[in-house]
């Protein structure tokens, strides 16, 4: 099995610590990398009918529940767009709603909202310049901000690799 991947020497070199290496290149590889490739492209489609709608986003608050443990894991901005604070599944990451849970819900609420009704969730469409403020970070202090993963993009700037599996 053939795997697409930059070179792994890369990622050790800017990640010496084991555990930070795999939550890192993990997320890279199925979550950030496709998205910010995904937002490279739409970019590049809409720079020539001057349209540009992609918007880029990271959730750094982290799900308070068994101790933090997973962090702003993979899903849980979904129950905080739509303010599902306390039921199901969603209680055993957050617990309830706690201030801070609030605060970065009606954030993600209202962004995806105004970005549903008016196409503008109320940061900078994304630019692919590398010093562009283009990526809302959802956190009890939100800000807007450079793409916030700069070593992971450099790593991925060239051409991934093949890494054969079998």
């Amino acid at each position: 099995m053939a795997v697409f991947t930059p070179d792994p020497q890369r990622y050790r070199d800017a990640f010496p610590d084991p555990e930070e290496l795999y939550d890192v290149v993990r997320s890279d590889w199925l979550f950030r990398m496709p998205s910010l490739k995904l937002a490279e492209a739409q970019h590049a489609a809409g720079a020539a009918s001057g349209l540009r709608t992609a918007h880029l986003y990271e959730l750094t608050w982290e799900a308070p529940r068994m101790g933090g443990a997973l962090g702003a894991c993979h899903g849980l901005d979904v129950p905080l767009v739509f303010g599902n604070l306390t039921v199901g599944q969603t209680a055993l990451l957050i617990g309830g709603p706690s201030p801070e849970a609030t605060i970065v819900s009606r954030q993600m609420g209202e962004a995806w909202t105004a970005f549903a009704a008016r196409g503008d969730p109320g940061w900078p469409h994304f630019d692919p310049h590398p010093d562009s403020e283009t990526t809302r970070i959802f956190d009890v202090q939100p800000r807007v901000t450079a793409y916030p993963e700069k070593v992971s993009r450099a790593i991925w700037s060239d051409d991934p690799g093949v890494i054969d599996l079998a």
